[in-house]
C-alpha cells in the first residue's frame, strides 16, 4: 500500500492497556493511527512511541461518551492523518459491584462509555468508511458478557456490543464496511490490577490462579488482543463480519 492510500486507524482508550498494544501493532501493519483518549497528554505520549518507532500517529483528548468531543476529535483525524476508515472501540471503565449496591451513577457510567461512546463514535466514522466505500470496525466485548458476579452493569454493556456489533455488519456491508468484536479473557492490564487491588487480593496471585483456570495455562497479554485486532483491520478480513471472537485462551460460548 502506497503512502497515498495508507489507512488511518482510530482507537479509543488507547493510552495504555488493550488499546495501546492494539495501536502499536496496527501501526506495525502500515496504518497511521489516531490514539483517542481522555487525558491528551498520555495519548500524545502514546503517540510518540509510536513516531519514534517510525510510524504514523496522532494523540487526541477525547471523552468518547460527549457528542461534540467525539465530532470534534474525528474531525481532527481526518484533517491531520487522513479519513478514517478503521476503528477499534475500545474505551471502557469499571464500576463493578453487586446489584444491590450499584448507583445508578455506576449503570450510567458504565453505559455511557461503553455503549453510547461506541455508538457516537461509529456514528462519526463510519461516513468516511461509506465514502471510501471500505472500512473495519472492531469492538471491544468481554467474556463477562456471559454473565460475572459484580459486574451486572459491565456485563450488560459488553453483551450489547455484541448485538450492536452484528446490526453493524448487516447495515454497513454493502458498503464494503466489515464489524466484528473481539472478547477477551483474564488479560494482564492496568485495569485487572485495580481490580484485584479493589477486592483486597495479590495481583500476582490473582494472575497464578487465573492461569490454573484457562486450558493453555496462562494469562493473557494485551498483544493477544491486538493480534486479534490486526486480523479484522486487515485488508484480507473482508469476508467476516459480525462475528465474535473469544480470546481467552480456551473455549467460550
Amino acid at each position: 500500500m502506497t503512502e497515498d492510500t495508507t489507512r488511518t486507524a482510530i482507537v479509543t482508550g488507547a493510552a495504555r492497556g488493550i488499546g495501546a498494544a492494539v495501536a502499536t501493532r496496527l501501526a506495525k501493519d502500515g496504518m497511521a493511527v489516531a490514539i483517542l483518549d481522555l487525558d491528551e497528554g498520555a495519548c500524545q505520549a502514546a503517540a510518540q512511541q509510536i513516531t519514534d518507532a517510525g510510524g504514523r500517529a496522532l494523540g487526541v483528548g477525547c471523552d468518547v461518551s460527549d457528542e461534540a468531543s467525539v465530532a470534534a476529535a474525528v474531525e481532527r483525524v481526518a484533517a491531520e492523518l487522513g479519513a478514517p476508515t478503521v476503528l477499534v472501540n475500545n474505551a471502557g471503565v469499571l464500576r463493578d459491584n453487586l446489584l444491590f449496591k450499584m448507583s445508578v451513577d455506576d449503570w450510567d457510567t458504565v453505559m455511557a462509555v461503553h455503549l453510547r461512546g461506541s455508538f457516537l463514535m461509529t456514528r462519526a466514522v463510519q461516513k468516511y468508511m461509506t465514502e471510501a466505500t471500505y472500512g473495519r470496525i472492531v469492538n471491544l466485548s468481554s467474556t463477562s458478557a456471559q454473565g460475572n458476579r459484580g459486574q451486572v452493569n459491565y456485563s450488560a454493556a459488553k453483551a450489547g456490543l455484541q448485538g450492536f456489533t452484528k446490526t453493524l455488519a448487516i447495515e454497513l456491508g454493502k458498503f464494503g464496511v466489515t464489524a466484528n468484536a473481539i472478547a477477551p479473557g483474564f488479560i494482564v492490564t492496568d485495569m485487572t490490577a485495580a481490580t484485584a487491588k479493589r477486592v483486597g487480593v495479590d495481583f500476582e496471585d490473582m494472575q497464578k490462579f487465573a492461569a490454573k483456570e484457562i486450558p493453555v495455562q496462562r494469562v493473557g497479554r494485551p498483544e493477544d488482543i491486538a493480534a486479534a485486532a490486526s486480523f479484522f483491520c486487515s485488508e484480507d478480513a473482508g469476508f467476516v463480519s459480525g462475528q465474535v471472537l473469544y480470546v481467552a485462551g480456551g473455549p467460550k460460548d
